[in-house]
Order: C-alpha cells, then structure tokens, then sequence
C-alpha cells in the first residue's frame, strides 16, 4: 500500500532509517573525500550529525505532533554538527522544520516544500555557494520532489522521485566541480545525502530500516596533486548572544570572510554554528568571544589530516596488484584504483599531449594515442577498453578514420560499447560537453554525436602534394 501521509512516529522511522543507511556507507563516503579538503571525513562528519539530530528527536517521542520532532532534529543537528558537510546538512534540517512547522503530519506536498525550505537554507548559510556540492544536490532533489507533488500528492511517490534526482544529480557533480573530475570521484556529501534518502524511502515502502553490518567498500580517491599546498586549520564553535543581546549573522559572515575560507555561518540571532578554514585560529575564536558567548569549540590541523589520509590512500593503492601496461594508450589522472567498477568510462583518441591533457581534464578515462595518418588499430583500442573497469564503455574516435575500427571494436567486447562518432577533438569536446553519466552508454553516444555535429571546425594540415580543391589552388 502506497504511503500518502506520515505522522511523527513515521518520521522518527525515517529518520533511523537514513542514518542506518549512512553508518553502512559511511567509508564509502569518507573514501570519495577530495573537497573543500582531501581529509577523508565528510561520511563521519555527516554521520555524527545526523546521530546527534536523531538523538535529540527520540527524546521528543513518537507522540508529538511532526513539527515538534522536525524542531529537535534541526536543533541536535547544530548543536552537533561537525566540517563543513555537517554545518550544511544542519541547515537543510533546519529548513525542513521550517517547512514543516505547524504539521501534525505531512503529505508529499509538504515533504517537497520542506526540502525546497532546506535547500534555500542550505545555500543561506554559505559565503560563496559551490556548484557540483551537496548543495547542488539537495537544490536539484528539491526541484524534482516539487514538481513530483504537483503531480501526485503521495509521500512515498515524491521521495522516489527526489532519490532518483539526487542520484542523477551526484552522478553529474565531476562535470560541475573540475577538482572532483580531476580525482575521479562524485561529490562526498552529495553522496552522504543520497544514501539519507535511500535510507528514508526503504522505511517508507515497507521494508526494515538498513541494518549496519558490514561497512560498504571505500572508494579510493585519486590524490590530488595540488593536496600539498596547504590548508591551515578548520575551527568551529557555536556561538549564542549574551542575555538580551542578538547576534549580527552578516556582519559574522563579513568578518569571516576576511579571515578565511570555507565559510559556514549557521542558525540565527539566537546560536549560529560557526565553520571556517584559515591559518589564524586565534583571529576566529578572539572575533567569537567578542562576539558572544562561545561553546563546543574545535580546532583541527587540515594539513595534518590531509597528509595521513594521503599516505592511508598511497599505501593501500601501492598494496594492489600492478596495472598492466598498455601500448598507445595512456591512463589519466582521473582513472580510479584497480579493482573499482565505475558505472561509464569514456576512451578518446587523441594526437598529441596537448589534446589529450584537455581530454584527461574532461574526465576521459583513457587516451589512446593517435590521429590523422597515425590511426590506432582495432587491437589498441580494445586494449584500451579491456584496461578500464567500467560496467559501459563510450569511444570518441575523434577522426572520421578510427570510426571503423571502433565500431569494430564494440563488437568484440564483453560489455557494452558505444561510439559516438566524432571526427575531430573539437567535436570530441563538444560531446563531452553533453554526457550524462547517469544515462546509459548508448543513450549518451547518440546525443554526443549530435552535439559534436552541430560545431563548426577547421582544420589545417600539411598538403603531401599541390592541388585544386574547390577551384582553390593549395
């Protein structure tokens, strides 16, 4: 039977539900850790969270009415909250129990108006919002989850709706964040909140909340190679006014900003949770103690974080097995670790190391190496595609040459292959400009050839011989 409305004691349900769900995959979420910091921490930080969250709204019990247990959860979440992705989700509770406020229970409409609250509150809270985060995902959910409602106003309808746009909507966050297509990896908290809702509509549908048992296997973050610039540290606190005092939310967020980067100001007149990253704690609790009264204050070394999860990553990549050579082609910087199954791999031919730095920069899993009068043999290319672990696989053969040889190719594969059937690196970039990973190979390679065909090119080229092409002597 379809879900239509929840009352609190479905909430709470929820609730347990999604945070079963993120302790299963919590390394999974730790392991795709690359922003703001490689420090490998979002999955615990959200985790932490959220625990906090679910246990303040136990304690309000089954009996209340809905806006009651959303207040709770909002409040546990900042008070609790930890990093960057915690503040975050903190303030995306903090909307929905906004948006849920005076319900005794709620329906698909409300649900998506909570989280449309939660995403405006989320993006609040940030000095200068990042596209290809968590808050694109939970903006895109929100998006889906509304217009979902205005077609059916049933609970468990518009959660499966907003869980498919969060998973669409990680799956595109590398084509939005270059650092996350430079490490191979979608974003960490984007991730975090999918399994939250994952974990919500298993609950509603009927079935046992997730039960933690083994964790999920961590994905392998590729090391960033500007990881060793240095981060500084990450202080946070919570502040609340002084009796009889407000406290100025801009005015805090002003200063920081001055001061630091990867700002959070979250909360309200009453108690903001405070998040920066600088090299000058000192300067961020002096401005806190001024400003307030000051609580839960934490200063941590990013730089050292950084390096141990580095090092962790080093080691257990060099404790794989060795990867095979392969001729003509070589792997790019975005290539995951052995053994990673990813959903769709691109393979592009290129000429050159210049093209091909500007393929690799696309998220192109491998290079093959080649182009006009040098063109790769069916045998490289399948190379190529058998060295990748990708469940589908999408050639750019980028000469009108190499086509052949690819369709060749796709034949004699044990998964799926498709080409998209550009002639040139320029229309290769243009295709890459229209993939969507989360869309299967063959579905993407019609809609990439269409949108190579649709640039204008020109080429210019070395004549082996004088002629008259067109009336134009060359």
């Amino acid at each position: 039977m379809v879900r239509r409305s929840c009352d609190a004691a479905g909430l709470l349900g929820a609730y347990r539900a999604a945070v079963a769900n993120l302790e299963t995959y919590v390394d999974e979420i730790n392991g795709l850790n690359v922003f703001p910091v490689p420090d490998g921490d979002t999955g615990s930080n959200m985790l932490a969270t959220f625990q906090a969250a679910l246990t303040e709204a136990e304690g309000v019990g089954e009996g209340a009415p809905v806006e009651r247990v959303a207040a709770a959860a909002s409040f546990g979440a900042l008070m609790g909250a930890r990093g960057n992705s915690g503040v975050i989700a903190s303030q995306i509770l903090r909307g929905m129990s906004e948006g849920l406020a005076g319900k005794s229970r709620f329906n698909g409409l409300d649900l998506a108006h909570a989280l449309d609250q939660g995403s405006k509150a989320a993006y609040g809270a940030v000095a200068k919002p990042v596209e290809g985060t968590i808050l694109t995902v939970i903006r895109e959910s929100a998006v889906a989850a509304v217009a979902a409602a205005q077609k059916q106003n049933d609970l468990e309808a518009v959660l499966t709706v907003t869980l498919d746009a969060a998973e669409k909507s990680v799956a595109r966050t590398p084509s939005l964040l270059p650092i996350l297509r430079e490490a191979g990896v979608v974003d960490s908290g984007g991730q975090g909140l999918y399994r939250l809702f994952q974990g919500a509509l298993a609950f509603m549908v009927g079935r046992a909340p997730v039960a933690v048992g083994p964790r999920a296997a961590a994905k392998a973050a590729v090391l960033v190679a500007h990881a060793d610039e240095g981060f500084g540290y990450e202080t946070m606190y919570l502040l609340q006014a002084r009796a009889g005092g407000r406290l100025d939310v801009d005015a805090i967020k002003g200063y920081l900003e001055s001061v630091g980067e990867s700002v959070l100001v979250a909360g309200d007149a009453r108690a903001v949770k405070v998040h920066v990253h600088n090299e000058r704690p000192d300067l961020v609790i002096g401005y806190g103690i001024g400003a307030g009264d000051l609580s839960r204050v934490s200063v941590e070394n990013l730089d050292n974080q950084t390096r141990d999860v580095r090092e962790s990553r080093a080691a257990e990549f060099a404790a794989g097995p060795g990867a095979t050579a392969v001729p003509a082609s070589a792997p790019t910087a975005t290539e995951t670790a052995r053994g990673e199954t990813i959903p769709l791999a691109v393979v592009a031919v290129a000429a050159g190391e210049g093209l091909a730095a500007i393929f690799r920069d696309f998220g192109v899993s491998r290079i093959v190496v080649g182009g006009q009068s040098a063109n790769p043999s069916t045998g490289e290319l399948l190379e190529a595609i058998r060295s990748v672990d990708a469940r589908e696989i999408l050639i750019l053969p980028n000469n009108p040459n190499v086509i052949l040889a690819a369709r060749q190719v796709a034949q004699m594969t044990d998964r799926p292959v498709a080409i998209a059937a550009t002639r040139n690196a320029a229309e290769g970039f243009a295709a890459l400009l229209a993939l969507d990973p989360a869309l299967p190979a063959a579905e993407n390679a019609e809609a990439m050839t269409a949108a190579g065909r649709a640039v204008q090119t020109l080429s210019v080229t070395d004549a082996v011989r004088d002629a008259t092409i067109g009336g134009t002597k060359v």
